[in-house]
């Protein structure tokens, strides 16, 4: 994350947390979040500076201000002066994790062969929310690659109980093996 989106979505995150609106203002940011993430021809026009500024930041207004926060659209629009526009994931990204901070909120993203069940899900839960004492918001990946076990990441950490890490553990040691 560059500092630019550091500095931008904290400082975002510290206006809307003195307003209490942080809630809010993070759902809006994510929601904006997804629109210009599957529009990139949008997220080009905001950023060509062959577009006046006025034209797109009358484009920010048609499109987002009706429906979001003043706050969240004016952001946008301060992102658009800047022609910092790409930076906006980041930015989003670094309120997340200011909230998430605020709020003793962990997020875990866990990866494995086929969809959780219920039941193997809490347990999970159960166990990380008591490892970590935080609350977890788990982020569920299948990826049929993984063969078995599972992976979790988290706080910047990998926890690898794959079958694949297993067997590539395996391979790493017996190449090094000398006979």
């Amino acid at each position: 994350m560059t500092d630019f989106a550091r500095t931008y979505g904290g400082s975002l995150y510290e206006l809307a947390r003195d307003e209490g609106l942080t809630g809010e203002i993070l759902s809006q940011l994510q929601l904006c979040d997804g629109i210009l993430a599957g529009t990139p021809e949008y997220t080009r026009f905001l950023s060509t500076p062959a577009v006046t500024r006025e034209a797109r930041r009358a484009a920010v207004d048609e499109s987002f201000g009706p429906q979001v926060h003043p706050y969240v659209a004016g952001f946008l629009k301060l992102l658009v002066d800047r022609g910092q526009v790409r930076e906006f994931s980041a930015c989003v990204r670094a309120f997340r994790e200011r909230y998430n901070e605020d709020n003793g909120i962990l997020e875990v993203t866990v990866t494995t062969v086929a969809a959780l069940t219920d039941s193997v899900r809490e347990r999970l839960l159960e166990k990380l929310t008591a490892m970590f004492d935080r609350r977890i918001v788990l982020e569920e990946k299948v990826d049929p690659g993984v063969l078995g076990g599972m992976r979790l990441e988290c706080a910047g950490k990998r926890y690898d109980g794959t079958v694949r890490d297993r067997l590539d553990r395996i391979r790493r040691g017996l190449r090094e093996t000398v006979l």
